[in-house]
């Protein structure tokens, strides 16, 4: 089932665009965008660029001058470059995204974790001795 994306838009020519995608074709379709890895992982920490994969067909000649074209599988996109910006390295699939310890139970934890206070030490109390009355 397909969410809302803040990269997808559309362009002044009616194409359903896809803004993370560097270079080349930045049309997709919905069979792209469900297959995005950065919708996969769903992480506000990914900081990534796409690379549109585009099908291609392979033209098969035969010698009786019969000509077949066999298309390959759907095109889809896949990572560039990406990186984690709260752990500060590179994410290469999105399973890296999945095994991180900032997430718990598919929602992301905050990338700055809440200062740890250690309790107070307990003061040692030194008693003074009684002041001796002052007279005769």
């Amino acid at each position: 089932m397909l969410t809302y994306c803040q990269h997808r838009g559309v362009s002044e020519d009616g194409k359903v665009v896809c803004r993370k995608i560097g270079r080349g074709d930045q049309e997709v379709s919905l069979a792209i965008c469900e297959a995005c890895p950065a919708a996969a992982c769903n992480c506000g920490h990914l900081r990534f660029s796409l690379e549109k994969q585009s099908e291609t067909p392979v033209v098969i000649r035969y010698g009786n001058g019969r000509t077949e074209v066999l298309k390959s599988g759907p095109g889809g996109v896949r990572f560039t470059k990406s990186a984690c910006a709260a752990q500060m390295r590179a994410i290469d699939t999105r399973t890296d995204c999945a095994g991180c310890p900032l997430r718990s139970d598919g929602f992301v934890r905050e990338a700055i974790p809440l200062t740890h206070l250690d309790p107070p030490a307990r003061a040692k109390v030194i008693p003074f001795p009684k002041a001796a009355a002052a007279g005769g």
